[in-house]
C-alpha cells in the first residue's frame, strides 16, 4: 500500500509540475522508488529479488532512435519506469499471495495426515521422504475382573502408615497383581525409606519384577536395596534374588560373585536361614 501511495503521488506531481522542473525532481523520486522496490524484493525473496523482479522496460528491437531534445520524452520515460515498477509490485504481491496459499495447503495436509513439521517441498528438494509420525494406538480398556479383584484388596489401617503401605503391597503381590504391587511397593520404599519395612518393600519389589518376567528391573531394585540398606532385614535376601535375576539374564559368573559376597558379608544368614537358597542358587548358576 505504501508503494502504491508513492506511485499516485508521483503521477500527480508529473501532471502539475512544469516540464523544466519536473525532470530533475521526478527522476530522483523514481530512483528512490526503484530502490525501495528492490529493498522489498530482497526482504521477501532474499538473494533472488533481481532475478525474479527486475523492472522490465523493453525497448524496440529496431534501430535506436535519436535522443529527443525536448523534456517530453524524458517525462514519458519516467512514466514508463513507474508503470514498470507498478507491474513489478503487482507481480511481487501475486507471488507472495501464491506462496502463502501454498504454505496454507501444506500445513493443512500435515495436520490431516499427522506428518512431521518438515514441509513436503523441503523433503522433496533433499531427495528424502517426508516422515510420518504414527498415531498413538488407543489404550486398551481395563479388564473388569482385574479392576474388581484389585478393588477387593483393602489397605489395612493400623495407625502405622508405613506398615500399612507395605502390607497392602504384599497383599497385591500375593494375589499376583504384579504391576499394581510394583507401584505400591516402590511408593512405600520411597516415601518411608527410613522405616524398617522399607527393606522388606524394596526386596519384595524385586521379587515382583522377577515374578512378572522382568529380571533386568528386578536386578536394579534388589541391588539398590542392598546398597542403600546393607543392614536392612532383607538385604541378604536381596542378594540371593539378585543372583536369581542374573542367572535369568545369562550372567552366571556375576551371579556366583553375588552369592560369594552374600556369604562373606552375611555369613550367619547364608549358613542359616538362607542356606538352602544359597545352595540352590549356586547350582542354578553353575558356581564352582
Amino acid at each position: 500500500m505504501k508503494i502504491f501511495g508513492i506511485t499516485i503521488l508521483l503521477a500527480s506531481l508529473l501532471a502539475s509540475t512544469p516540464a523544466s522542473a519536473q525532470n530533475a525532481n521526478t527522476d530522483k523520486r523514481v530512483d528512490r522508488l526503484e530502490q525501495e522496490m528492490r529493498a522489498i524484493q530482497r526482504k521477501v525473496f532474499p538473494g533472488g529479488a533481481t532475478r525474479y523482479f527486475e523492472p522490465e522496460i523493453t525497448a524496440d528491437t529496431g534501430p535506436a532512435s535519436p535522443k529527443p531534445a525536448s523534456t517530453t520524452s524524458a517525462v514519458t520515460d519516467l512514466i514508463a519506469r513507474v508503470d514498470a515498477l507498478e507491474a513489478s509490485l503487482a507481480n511481487l504481491t501475486g507471488q507472495v499471495e501464491e506462496n502463502g496459499f501454498r504454505l496454507k495447503k501444506i500445513e493443512d495436509r500435515l495436520a490431516a495426515t499427522g506428518e512431521s513439521t518438515t514441509s513436503s517441498d523441503s523433503a522433496s528438494a533433499n531427495g528424502s521422504t517426508p516422515i510420518v509420525t504414527p498415531k498413538a494406538a488407543p489404550e486398551a480398556a481395563p479388564d473388569p475382573e482385574r479392576v474388581v479383584g484389585v478393588a477387593a484388596i483393602v489397605m489395612p489401617d493400623t495407625g502405622d502408615s508405613a506398615e500399612d503401605a507395605y502390607i497392602y503391597g504384599y497383599r497385591l503381590w500375593e494375589a499376583k497383581f504384579y504391576p499394581e504391587a510394583q507401584a505400591q511397593l516402590k511408593k512405600m520404599a520411597e516415601e518411608h525409606s527410613g522405616h524398617r519395612r522399607a527393606s522388606f518393600a524394596q526386596n519384595l519389589l524385586g521379587r515382583a519384577y522377577l515374578d512378572d518376567s522382568k529380571p533386568a528391573l528386578a536386578s536394579v531394585a534388589l541391588y539398590e536395596n542392598y546398597q542403600k540398606r546393607p543392614r536392612g532385614e532383607r538385604a541378604p535376601d536381596s542378594l540371593y534374588f539378585l543372583s536369581t535375576a542374573l542367572v535369568q539374564l545369562k550372567k552366571n559368573a556375576d551371579a556366583c560373585r553375588v552369592l560369594a559376597e552374600m556369604q562373606e558379608v552375611y555369613p550367619e544368614v547364608a549358613s542359616g536361614r538362607l542356606a538352602d537358597r544359597v545352595a540352590s542358587g549356586k547350582t542354578s548358576a553353575n558356581c564352582k
